[in-house]
């Protein structure tokens, strides 16, 4: 069976994660061949390697080879990621989720396109995630949670049940969600907080318990 080919948008920190992502996968069956990566000229020089993989070149190289790959974003920053998943989707070019194998998934577990699941998170049942998801490192996702599109997990987040993640947010690092809560879409909470009430959209929220320490206004996002 021929092998997926795949680009990744993107070429910094978490792109070189998500490539560790499709090596682990395919340590145990080859499934993927991840040709390079996507950055606009300023971000990178074409032909430049990074961790065995070239950067292709910009938007114009995936324009001319659209249909023969596919891609993924390795932004984790959820606007930015918004951005450049805009630009993909007007050239048409489809798009790969890739989970790591030791993720832990239930039958019950349903995954959009564009997501990254990396190492050692574990689902446990009746969750729904969106599209363009990134979720790092040791996270743990409870029953019946919402993560809608574009949302990012840092590593170890621990996510009670029946929590929904609107749109766009992000989840610090070691960051914990009791159960019932809902974080606003686009808003962020901070490393290490403990989240005990809903957060409302546009936010920044920090401590233990977690509070309020910043808004912005609608629309930030596409700044």
């Amino acid at each position: 069976m021929a092998l997926q080919p795949i680009v990744i948008i993107g070429a910094g920190r978490f792109a070189r994660e998500v490539l560790d992502v499709f090596d682990a996968v395919n340590n145990i069956r080859p499934i993927f061949d991840i040709i390079g990566y996507i950055v606009d000229p300023q971000y990178g020089t074409v032909g430049t390697y990074i961790n065995d993989k070239p950067i292709l070149g910009g938007f114009d190289w995936l324009t001319e080879h659209k249909d023969d790959v596919q891609t993924i974003c390795g932004v984790s920053e959820p606007a930015v990621r918004r951005h450049l998943i805009d630009r993909a989707q007007k050239i048409g070019v489809p798009f790969v989720s890739i989970v790591h194998p030791s993720t832990i998934l239930t039958r019950w577990v349903t995954v959009g396109k564009g997501v990254v699941l990396t190492a050692g998170c574990i689902f446990t049942n009746q969750i729904r995630i969106g599209n363009h998801v990134h979720i790092n490192l040791d996270c743990t996702i409870g029953h019946d949670v919402v993560i809608e599109d574009f949302v990012t997990l840092a590593p170890g987040v621990h996510v009670s049940g029946n929590v929904t993640l609107r749109q766009g947010c992000y989840i610090g690092t070691g960051a914990n969600i009791i159960d019932k809560i809902e974080i606003g879409a686009w808003s962020i909470v901070g490393a290490g907080s403990t989240i005990v009430k809903d957060v409302p959209k546009n936010t920044t929220v920090v401590g233990v318990p977690g509070k309020v320490i910043k808004t912005r206004p609608d629309g930030w996002q596409l700044e």
